[in-house]
């Protein structure tokens, strides 16, 4: 029975991302963007500084325009998944364990059930564009993680491709080993979290 996801973080204000990078059929072997920090794609609203209605003091001028998104993260009680939803997209993070064996790239019959799930959201966007990135804990040699997060990534994105079936959406995959944590390694909990693979698409403009 799947547990009732719990609000883990209320509405939170921060810049919107969602650049998309380049075409890929497999991880690269140097990805340089780390997930989560590209610019903008859209352009702040325009606001004249000299109208009345704004009613500024004397000598008082607007901040630099900001553009902002609503995020909202919701996790299963168990852990197993991570949602976060913004205005422009969707990001769905599964623990390597719901999908793999220690150490192993290879995924059974109830993640592939789990990844088509995604597709299947992935085709309600009618996205385009498509992220696959794969992350391991601190454990262990930072090359092997690496190579681990590469593989499992390969893993998702054939699952994704084979389910979707779709020549017009192109995917960015990669896998950054122990890079960007969500949580604390120094505990089992928190290197649990971290050992995930994070798929991510734009949601259809209104």
């Amino acid at each position: 029975m799947t547990p009732t996801p719990r609000l883990l973080a209320a509405v939170t204000l921060v810049l919107a991302t969602t650049l998309y990078g380049t075409i890929t059929a497999h991880a690269e072997d140097d990805p340089n963007d780390p997930p989560g920090t590209e610019p903008s794609a859209s352009a702040p609203v325009e606001v004249d500084p000299n109208d009345p209605d704004l009613k500024l003091p004397d000598g008082a001028t607007l901040a630099q325009a900001k553009v902002l998104d609503i995020k909202s993260v919701v996790e299963e009680q168990s852990g197993d998944e991570r949602r976060e939803d913004t205005n422009t997209s969707v990001t769905l993070a599964l623990q390597a364990e719901v999908l793999f064996g220690k150490d192993s790239a290879k995924l059974g019959a109830e993640a592939k059930s789990r990844i088509r799930g995604i597709a299947d959201e992935i085709r309600t966007q009618n996205a385009t564009r498509v992220r696959v990135f794969g992350f391991t804990d601190d454990l262990g040699s930072s090359a092997h993680g690496d190579v681990l997060s590469k593989r499992r990534a390969n893993a998702v994105h054939d699952v994704l491709s084979q389910s979707l079936n779709d020549a017009g959406i192109t995917y960015e995959v990669r896998g950054y080993g122990e890079q960007y944590p969500i949580a604390d390694n120094a505990t089992e909990a928190g290197r649990k979290k971290n050992r995930r693979v994070e798929v991510s698409f734009p949601r259809t403009e209104p």
